[in-house]
């Protein structure tokens, strides 16, 4: 566990969860709200009785997009927050945190509005993923760090899975597909300003299929 004092928060780049007296004394009294409470109740009845352990994924999930709801962010895990989602489930803390601190779907530090997580692995950097990354420096992001308004934190990750429409992002829980400099750009730009973007792939195909249309079994896609 790292602790750091408040003004170093959004410019962490560990992945260790935080801890200080002004996060336990702003998140030690987390709860679900209602609705959430529902649904965590709902997720744990999936699971055969004496195994409600088993939910620990879906419930930090959940709390992270509570904590994002309550600070207009894409969400984190502080450390009271896993201490609830361990004590609802009645596992210790550190079973929770580890599960936690192995996943980087979850944040371990406060990100912003919009988690721009850019691929880097081989096929992405192939086609152009430094092109992305440079659409994100020249909007003022740095990686593993917050823009100072609060909107963009940017980090680099490992495959994503969208390795056929390289290069991608992962923004929040949306994929951005068949990027180049100046789509990206456009993307970001969209967002800051609250405009409505479009998921998926950016050059009109569809899904991964071949750039420019059906190359094979054209009168099934016609049919269509």
């Amino acid at each position: 566990m790292t602790i750091l004092p408040d003004d170093k928060l959004s410019q962490s780049t560990t992945d260790t969860a935080l801890e200080n007296e002004a996060i336990r004394e702003k998140w030690g009294d987390f709860a679900w709200t209602e609705e959430n409470a529902a649904k965590a109740k709902d997720i744990v009845t999936r699971y055969p009785p004496g195994r409600q352990q088993s939910a620990v994924m879906p419930l930090l999930d959940l709390a992270q997009r509570q904590v994002g709801a309550d600070t207009n962010t894409q969400g984190w895990l502080p450390v009271p927050v896993i201490e609830f989602v361990a004590a609802e489930l009645g596992m210790p803390y550190m079973r929770a945190y580890e599960v936690a601190t192995f996943y980087t779907m979850y944040n371990l530090v406060p990100v912003g509005r919009y988690h721009v997580q850019v691929c880097g692995t081989t096929p992405c950097m192939l086609r152009g993923s430094d092109d992305v990354l440079a659409a994100c420096k020249n909007k003022g992001m740095i990686k593993g760090k917050t823009t100072p308004d609060g909107l963009f934190t940017l980090t680099e990750v490992e495959c994503l899975g969208v390795c056929a429409n390289a290069p991608m992002v992962q923004i929040n829980d949306d994929n951005f597909e068949d990027l180049d400099y100046d789509i990206m750009t456009d993307i970001l730009e969209k967002l800051a300003n609250d405009e409505p973007v479009t998921p998926g792939p950016q050059t009109g195909r569809q899904a991964s299929c071949p750039e420019g249309g059906p190359t094979t079994l054209k009168h099934m896609a016609e049919a269509e």
